[in-house]
């Protein structure tokens, strides 16, 4: 009977025989049916996924090795990220029925490197949400507890892997779209540094802020994934053209990385949970116990990130989803005697979910001539800061520690006000106004029987060592 713990696993089990890239696949796949109510996935690529693990199988067959480092690894994508010849609807009524005509880099970065793609996975519509209560096809509901949400945007990709649905997801996460449902469903999220994986082929929310992630259930199969999708890319002017590293071969060394810091303010926030923040303070315990040098710092700007991530990223969107108009691709109204305007209108309306509609309106209000100085701009001003201040921080620290966020998954429709649900991302978004990489490690289970977990963060281009240290926690916590 086919099982998977880990990629390193998996590959030694086929190297020895004791499983097929075949198996893998119908394992998944029956594991797909027997949970399709979760609604994690918005589209199974069953026969595709089964002809290409065959060949794979006869490939290592014929020359008695795998064909790559993720040769048979199985993967689902989010709905945000292009696949040739395949559906990508952003989780939108306007975007339905719609076929790339091309793949993101990183989905042709797995492909090369012997991965499957088994299927198309749930989210808030445009990546804009944190509970996945937004997706035009339904909710997507946490498998530890039905009536709880898996947190957004990336709920499904991140219920894919909680329930063994795949080995691996790939997500997007804009102020915590990675971090927050992998916290919420007890795995591994990680948002790399931004620019290291090219945003070619995904689709955009805030240009400036997105950024493709990892779900898996371990630190170990993520650092697998990342050093395949990295990169420069002629197609994304942002992406990195810092050397690629050897993840899979350097974490394991143990990076020195002992000076953590953690906010004062983060602890004393109201929103906090109590329970997250007395077994926060055990683990900086736990740490100081270790030989690690944890200590507080001021973060005078915490009231600000939400209100400035807000501002930029409705901006970003309020642009960048103007191209969905009913004209060239995707959703129209089927209505006579129309002229453009009321086509754009009525197309959009329909077309574009309530959540949607709220950060378009929003970021074209913040962009419109009279209101720009007054909110885009001092936004832009708070940005620069957080920069100013992630400097000085780790001029001194190797890294930060907060919690990933201040509650643990709340159950559908207990968040009706959308200011309320903005500041489920108080402390993931800080990761994106600042270009960092962040990630969220499972490490602890709430009484009322829900994952919770921690969030790292290193300065920009040190994902090796977040990796690094991501890896010593999880082993200290017992989780490896």
């Amino acid at each position: 009977m086919f099982s998977f713990t880990s990629i390193k696993d998996y590959h030694a089990d086929l190297l020895h025989g004791q499983t097929t890239c075949v198996e893998a696949v119908q394992y998944f796949l029956r594991q797909i049916d027997q949970q399709k109510h979760l609604n994690a996935f918005l589209e199974i690529y069953a026969e595709e996924a089964l002809t290409r693990a065959s060949q794979l199988d006869e490939q290592q067959a014929q020359s008695g090795r795998l064909q790559g480092p993720l040769h048979g690894v199985v993967i689902g994508l989010k709905d945000v990220i292009c696949y040739k010849n395949h559906q990508v609807t952003a989780a939108s009524k306007i975007l339905k029925g719609f076929t790339s005509i091309y793949s993101a880099t990183a989905v042709e970065r797995l492909l090369a490197a012997g991965a499957i793609i088994i299927g198309r996975q749930n989210c808030d519509e445009f990546a804009m949400g944190s509970s996945n209560e937004n997706s035009a096809f339904g909710n997507v509901l946490n498998a530890a507890d039905n009536s709880r949400v898996p947190g957004g945007s990336s709920g499904g990709s991140a219920v894919a892997v909680q329930a063994g649905l795949c080995m691996v997801s790939l997500g997007s996460d804009t102020g915590g779209s990675v971090r927050q449902p992998a916290d919420f469903c007890g795995i591994v999220g990680m948002k790399p540094t931004y620019g290291k994986i090219s945003r070619y082929g995904l689709i955009a929310y805030a240009s400036s802020f997105d950024q493709i992630g990892i779900l898996a259930k371990s630190v170990q199969d993520v650092t697998i994934i990342l050093e395949i999708i990295v990169g420069k890319d002629n197609y994304d002017s942002t992406a990195s053209d810092t050397p690629v590293e050897s993840y899979s071969q350097l974490v394991p060394q143990k990076i020195g990385t002992r000076r953590i810091a953690y906010f004062k303010q983060v602890l004393e926030h109201a929103a906090l949970d109590p329970e997250i923040a007395a077994s926060f303070r055990s683990f900086i315990e736990t740490l100081t116990e270790n030989g690690y040098d944890v200590q507080p710092v001021d973060f005078e700007y915490l009231e600000y990130v939400v209100p400035a991530y807000y501002v930029l990223t409705t901006a970003e969107a309020s642009s960048n989803l103007s191209r969905y108009d009913g004209v060239k691709y995707g959703f129209r109204i089927n209505e006579q005697n129309t002229d453009l305007t009321q086509l754009y209108n009525k197309t959009r309306t329909e077309g574009f979910g309530k959540e949607v509609q709220r950060r378009i309106l929003l970021g074209t209000f913040v962009l419109s001539a009279g209101y720009f100085d007054a909110y885009f701009t001092k936004a832009q001003k708070v940005r620069q800061l957080l920069v100013q201040k992630t400097k000085e921080i780790f001029s001194e620290f190797d890294a930060i520690i907060s919690p990933t966020v201040p509650s643990p998954a709340f159950k559908f429709g207990e968040i009706t006000d959308p200011i309320e649900m903005f500041l489920a991302d108080i402390y993931t978004v800080f990761a994106n106004l600042t270009g960092i990489p962040a990630i969220s490690l499972p490490l602890f289970i709430h009484s009322n029987k829900m994952p919770f977990g921690i969030q790292l963060m290193t300065f920009q281009e040190k994902d090796l060592c977040l990796l690094s240290l991501s890896e010593q926690l999880m082993r200290l916590a017992g989780k490896n």
